[in-house]
């Protein structure tokens, strides 16, 4: 399965120019970025990603009915969080998690791990 439009779902505007930057650099397209929960449900029935890399926390609201509505749509995701693996419940707990702050090599990983599903 070849994932290369990554949407990222972040709040936090540095962090999402940093993700965006090393999505680009390891040689995926970056598809969009949201970061609010609604914007990222707005997008769910859209063919214009292949995979999205998640935080945890926008805005006070948690990502999960988005990761829920993903899941049910087989479309492969990733957490990128503070709270690390703790933060993410049980129903999530196949899907890889890096822990904020990470690295573009972390990232790799964690997206080519999703390739390999």
């Amino acid at each position: 399965m070849s994932l290369r439009r990554v949407l990222v779902v972040e709040d936090e505007m540095v962090v999402a120019m940093l993700v965006e930057d090393m999505i680009a650099d390891l040689g995926y397209e970056v598809a969009g970025v949201v970061s609010r929960v609604d914007d990222a449900m707005a997008l769910i029935d859209t063919d214009g990603f292949d995979v999205a890399v998640l935080d945890v926390h926008l805005n006070g609201r948690l990502i999960f009915p988005f990761a829920d509505a993903l899941a049910e749509r087989h479309i492969p995701f990733l957490f990128a969080t503070g709270y690390g693996e703790r933060g993410i419940p049980r129903e999530h707990s196949n899907c890889p998690v890096i822990q904020k702050p990470f690295r573009a090599e972390d990232l790799k990983r964690a997206l080519a791990r999703l390739e390999a599903v």
